[in-house]
């Protein structure tokens, strides 16, 4: 039972997350969606159109590490685990679910610019690194 509740909180997270997110990355460069067969022909256009893509692109959360441990002695396993989700600019969350033997708990700390302001634990900071590469 306390795996399906930590399985429903990471669900419930990663849905917050990417409602948080969406609303959050609206690109200013492009108010409208392009239909293939209506790109411009002309070659100015086409490279506003390739500097919006990179500028989108940008923000996707494509920084991504998992670090798994033992978050106890008495627990083997390493089922606890931290896991970074961030973009170019070291910015979007780390979401850590720590496993006991009778309860499990998950947590979510957002980041920017490759650090948080909460209190990183030393697996989330590794997280952290690893997506930074």
């Amino acid at each position: 039972m306390p795996t399906a509740l930590a399985v429903l909180a990471l669900l419930v997270a990663l849905a917050a997350l990417a409602v948080a997110v969406s609303g959050r990355r609206t690109s200013p460069g492009r108010t409208r969606d392009t239909d293939p067969g209506e790109l411009p022909q002309d070659a100015r256009a086409l490279r506003h159109e390739v500097a919006a893509l990179k500028a989108e692109s940008s923000q996707a959360l494509r920084h991504l590490a998992v670090v798994r441990y033992d978050a106890f002695t008495d627990t083997g396993g390493q089922l606890s685990w931290s896991l970074a989700l961030l973009d170019d600019s070291g910015s979007g969350v780390v979401v850590t679910s720590i496993q006991g033997r009778t309860e499990s708990r998950t947590y979510a700390k957002s980041v920017t610019d490759w650090t948080s302001d909460a209190q990183l634990s030393p697996e989330e900071e590794d997280a952290v690194s690893h997506a930074r590469g």
